[in-house]
């Protein structure tokens, strides 16, 4: 698989020099879904925070479009580079209407708002609502439409699913999917709904307490469903 967007080599991050996440290996391709997932505490978030810029990394290397990321938090530099983070509180400004949160995101003015409502149709009769009126499945959907209006080579997504009933998360995963398809973006999905994050993914890793203990195609950690089971357990059994 050619045109890598984010390698990530023997990987030690986390928090006033204390390693949250260690020695992890991880990669994304342009076009490719890769789930990260794991129980709470795992280092999801820290890992997309690390890719990001906000954390430093304390040892190894994360290397993004090309660009190592610095040691020390440079998050701006690599949001220039074609990074762009939706995190878990997905980051939109309550005060602003729909539409001034999406302009905002028109930096190079690219890509029209148009492509948001494409992607999310019923964010089109919702142009004038602040973002803080909004139901939480309406703001993911925000957060994400001013995502894919910022034209990221590399979308890091965390915690989608979280405070949004199941019916209305099952909706809206498959657009992650079809931004990689349609726009060429690599994408690093963690997620706590681990069977409809892998339905949509390509690969997938999964943490433990900073460890990786398991990596494989998406179909394949579908199949041995088990092994995710045992990891969320702390079975120490995996390695058998």
């Amino acid at each position: 698989m050619t045109d890598l967007l984010l390698d990530i080599d023997g990987l030690h991050a986390g928090y006033d020099g204390v390693a949250v996440v260690r020695d992890l290996t991880l990669n994304v391709h342009a076009g490719e879904v890769v789930a990260l997932i794991g129980p709470n505490g795992a280092g999801k978030t820290t890992t997309l925070m690390t890719v990001s810029g906000m954390i430093e990394v304390l040892q190894g290397s994360v290397t993004v479009l090309g660009h190592p990321v610095p040691r020390l938090r440079q998050a701006f530099q690599v949001a220039r580079w074609g990074v762009i983070h939706v995190p878990e509180n997905r980051g939109i400004f309550f005060q602003l209407t729909v539409r001034e949160n999406l302009e905002i995101a028109k930096h190079k003015g690219k890509v029209e708002i148009a492509m948001a409502t494409d992607f999310f149709p019923a964010l089109g009769p919702l142009m004038n609502r602040r973002g803080g009126l909004l139901s939480g499945g309406e703001q993911q959907m925000l957060a994400i439409g001013r995502a894919i209006i910022a034209e990221p080579r590399l979308l890091l997504i965390d915690e989608m699913s979280l405070g949004l009933a199941p019916v209305i998360y099952e909706e809206l995963i498959p657009v992650v999917r079809r931004i990689a398809d349609e726009t060429g973006a690599g994408v690093l999905l963690v997620e706590q709904h681990v069977d409809l994050a892998l339905e949509i993914a390509d690969r997938g890793y999964v943490l433990r307490h900073g460890d990786l203990v398991i990596h494989g195609s998406a179909t394949s950690l579908l199949t041995d469903r088990h092994l995710i089971d045992a990891s969320y357990l702390g079975d120490e059994g995996l390695d058998d």
